[in-house]
């Protein structure tokens, strides 16, 4: 959506926000530079980076609140389970929201009048239309640029490619609990560093959040990040699923894309789930 406003394609966007989780792969700060440095600043679309804090440090910070992470759950009788998902609203969604009413000049605790808004563009393309919604706020109005285009993820793909951009990542937690097995392995062969790192959360987090665990309400069963629900350096990650084959389908003229692995993402009114396709919405532009 950056691409095609700053093209003229789309109306100018005014800005582009990227809630930024403090967690995102390297490969994800480097693709927002280079974004903001080709297309946006030449455009005169300025990127606003917005943060609510770093979702890693704040889940092993035991005097920190945490909005939890939606971690696989091994209780002690074998049953399985999953601990709730709040860490999208808090991450991205809420800062995001806090920058909207900073622009609109209202910010919080202020209330704004009800003529005063922002449309807002979520990047959902027609393979997810169903992921189309509206805002919960009446000083945000959603709108779907792509489905309003026809776009499919493949147009998407194809487009960015023509810009030079086919190498584009998806923006996600780098220890993201819904990432398919072919991100996991992306990881593990591409970057050893990052690899060893969520390796080591994913052990931290076995026992649950720190706070939780400070505050005396401790998890009774373990926390994974795999939905194997086994240590993340053992977990099955070279078998390829069948979600993963259905999901790869959609790009199925971009074949470059199995091999690269990068078929899940993580984004504010999209957050994709644990049997859902990918999505599309990296950014947030407001006119």
């Amino acid at each position: 959506m950056l691409a095609l406003s700053a093209n003229g394609l789309l109306p100018k966007a005014d800005y582009a926000i990227f809630a930024d989780t403090g967690w995102e792969p390297r490969a994800v700060y480097r693709h927002l530079d280079r974004l903001e440095r080709e297309i946006a600043t030449p455009a005169g679309i300025p990127i606003l980076r917005v943060s609510s804090g770093n979702i890693r440090q704040d889940a092993l910070d035991p005097a920190h609140r945490f909005a939890s992470m939606p971690l696989y759950i091994l209780n002690q009788d074998g049953k399985q389970g999953m601990t709730r998902r709040q860490c999208t609203g808090e991450y991205k969604i809420k800062p995001i929201k806090r920058q909207v009413r900073e622009l609109l000049g209202y910010p919080y605790p202020q209330r704004v009048p009800k003529d005063i808004f922002v449309e807002q563009w979520v990047g959902i393309s027609t393979d997810e239309f169903h992921r189309a919604k509206d805002a919960d706020v009446r000083y945000m109005r959603n709108r779907h640029p792509l489905i309003d285009l026809g776009w499919s993820r493949t147009d998407c793909i194809r487009y960015l490619a023509s810009l030079g951009l086919a190498d584009t990542p998806k923006s996600s937690c780098l220890g993201f609990p819904f990432h398919g097995n072919a991100q996991w392995r992306h990881i593990r062969d591409t970057s050893p560093s990052e690899w060893a790192d969520v390796v080591d959360f994913d052990a931290a987090i076995r026992q649950g959040n720190a706070r939780a665990n400070a505050s005396g309400n401790r998890l009774l069963g373990e926390a994974f990040l795999h939905r194997s629900r086994v240590p993340l350096s053992e977990a099955p990650i070279d078998h390829v699923t069948a979600a993963e084959r259905a999901a790869l389908q959609i790009a199925a003229d971009d074949a470059d894309e199995l091999e690269n692995g990068v078929v899940d993402g993580c984004s504010p009114w999209a957050c994709r789930g644990d049997a859902d396709a990918p999505t599309q919405d990296d950014f947030g532009l407001a006119t």
